[in-house]
């Protein structure tokens, strides 16, 4: 049902909807592709930044706001949606000046934050408002047809994932030093977070860390294995001094699944060694996978929608299980 959900999404209409990007990084770049993609043309851009903003407004239209969200929040009207593009120490003050200035539905971008207790904390504190965090990885179509096709083999019988970071690619002048002190939340809780929609947050769990970088002291080489609170054991491992990728794999009692790159999907039967690729359909395929699904899931008003994305508190447990994964220290 997910699946055929994210399928069809192309089919609703959300032209007439107002959109407000806090920030002008990369990742606005690729939400602006997705309202382009969606039909939406009331978008509204604010940065500190003006030659960031000013370099998109070349590509794209909307309406330019610069001086930053703290001087200018309180003189825009309530938008649609609010999506929360800021550097991730900003994350939450912007979302919190947001809610202030009547804003009530707010997507942040993952993490929302480095730290659970400042989710948990800063979720008491909403009422009407509707925030979730964007983990696009969350409504890829091809891990929701995997979901499917796992429960019609009668479900997962195990798991194991791999998360090597490759960090000789790191811009490491993005981001304050914190956001690589804790590398697992900031970046790697992308692939985590799938292996928790397939299988469950962990009820027992044995983590091993070995090594350090000058850059993320807790370690460079990450091994363990546990039980899901779904009762489904996994394993994981992550090297980040040598080479390798992202990638998730699921057992059945009837075939074996990869989500090896994460954006596919592959099959190898029982009684044979080849793997197989699963074709899948995508609403958007020209916007980056995932963007376009979290705009129309926070756009639509259908309260019978089958999926969601995390909540404050659900984007803590993903921090606390990268906390255990990666030996962070509350």
């Amino acid at each position: 049902m997910s699946y055929r959900y994210l399928v069809n999404l192309k089919e609703k209409n959300f032209k007439n909807k107002s959109i407000l990007i806090i920030g002008a990084g990369t990742i606005t770049r690729e939400y602006l592709t997705a309202l382009l993609k969606m039909g939406i043309k009331n978008i509204t851009v604010v940065s500190n930044t003006k030659e960031r903003i000013t370099k998109l407004s070349k590509e794209f239209n909307f309406i330019s706001v610069i001086g930053g969200y703290d001087k200018n929040l309180p003189y825009l009207k309530k938008m649609d949606l609010v999506i929360i593009a800021t550097p991730i120490h900003l994350l939450l003050p912007a979302a919190k000046m947001a809610i202030n200035n009547n804003q009530q539905n707010i997507l942040i971008e993952k993490p929302a934050s480095l730290y659970a207790q400042k989710l948990i904390s800063f979720s008491k504190k909403i009422k009407r408002e509707k925030i979730r965090v964007a983990y696009n990885r969350l409504l890829y179509p091809n891990l929701h047809l995997l979901k499917q096709l796992v429960k019609d083999d009668g479900g997962i019988t195990s798991c194991t994932f791999t998360f090597t970071e490759w960090i000789h690619t790191i811009n490491f002048k993005k981001d304050l030093p914190d956001a690589y002190k804790f590398w697992g939340i900031a970046n790697t809780l992308h692939v985590i977070s799938m292996v928790t929609e397939l299988i469950g947050f962990p009820k027992k769990i044995s983590s091993f860390q070995r090594g350090s970088l000058d850059w993320h002291p807790s370690g460079s080489i990450f091994v363990g294995s546990g039980i899901s609170n779904q009762n489904i054991p996994f394993s994981y491992h992550g090297d980040w001094t040598s080479s390798g990728r992202w990638g998730i794999e699921v057992m059945t009692r009837k075939n074996a699944y990869r989500l090896i790159p994460l954006e596919d999907l592959f099959v190898c039967k029982k009684g044979s060694v080849k793997w197989e690729k699963v074709h899948f359909q995508r609403s958007f395929p020209e916007a980056k996978p995932g963007l376009a699904e979290e705009i129309a899931l926070m756009l639509s008003t259908d309260k019978s929608d089958p999926l969601d994305l995390p909540s404050l508190k659900n984007a803590a447990q993903l921090n606390k299980f990268a906390e255990k994964i990666f030996g962070y220290k509350k």
